[in-house]
């Protein structure tokens, strides 16, 4: 685990740096994020989501990833030696064991419910179950995020990794609206699917629904000036 600290320290202060500097970063929250361990539930319009939200958080939080990508060159070694949370295809249940003991452990999660981009035409996919597994088998609290962006600044890449083809949207430099909701609590039976699948979609609609503020607060000020950060 220290490793993984070191890692986070050295990496930490680039991300936000960048972030800082080529985004027009607004951040509004609801209610000030708890301490504690807690699961950071956001949509997912870009590639680059898990690394501005994570400069957001401004502590460190280990994310779900698609597996894909830790078979990227350097930066699939980067992503491991951080301790992020691979995202197998037919291995969704590990990652949620692993992440559930990450949490359990006193650490931050970080999480995008749809498991994949958002569409690219703007909107969102339904929530997968993992969101609401971890927040039964946890009882971590859910923090919602929604995110906002301008999709005419997001680069579409094509590459090949492992013989497999995968798709990105990369958000370089732009406007980037995030808005943070209030804790979620949730208790009930892991095994009982309407339970399960009932969390995943409050969480969704709480996520749309904080996407929706950030869309507004982007079109109302066109002009906001980079790294401010609000609480209601």
């Amino acid at each position: 685990m220290f490793s993984k600290k070191l890692l986070y320290w050295i990496s930490k202060p680039v991300i936000s740096t960048y972030a800082n500097t080529m985004l027009k970063m607004d951040v509004q929250m609801h209610q000030q994020i708890p301490d504690g361990p807690k699961i950071i539930a956001a949509n997912h319009p870009s590639t680059s989501d898990p690394f501005f939200v994570a400069a957001m958080l401004r502590q460190q939080a280990f994310i779900l990833i698609k597996g894909l990508l830790f078979k990227v060159p350097i930066f699939g070694e980067y992503l491991h030696r951080s301790g992020h949370i691979p995202v197998a295809v037919g291995k969704g249940q590990m990652a949620v064991e692993t992440a559930v003991d990450y949490l359990k452990a006193g650490h931050n999660v970080i999480i995008f419910p749809e498991g994949s981009l958002s569409p690219q035409e703007g909107g969102f996919h339904p929530s997968r179950t993992g969101v609401a597994r971890l927040a039964l088998l946890s009882g971590a609290p859910v923090i919602p995020v929604g995110i906002h962006l301008l999709r005419s600044r997001i680069h579409p890449i094509r590459s090949t990794i492992e013989g497999e083809i995968e798709y990105g949207r990369w958000y370089l430099s732009g406007p980037y609206n995030l808005t943070i909701g209030r804790p979620l609590q949730f208790t009930g039976d892991v095994e009982d699917r309407i339970r399960v699948r009932a969390v995943a979609v409050q969480v969704m609609s709480q996520i749309i629904a904080l996407a929706r503020e950030s869309e507004m607060r982007l079109n109302q000020n066109p002009g906001k000036l980079s790294g401010t950060v609000q609480a209601f």
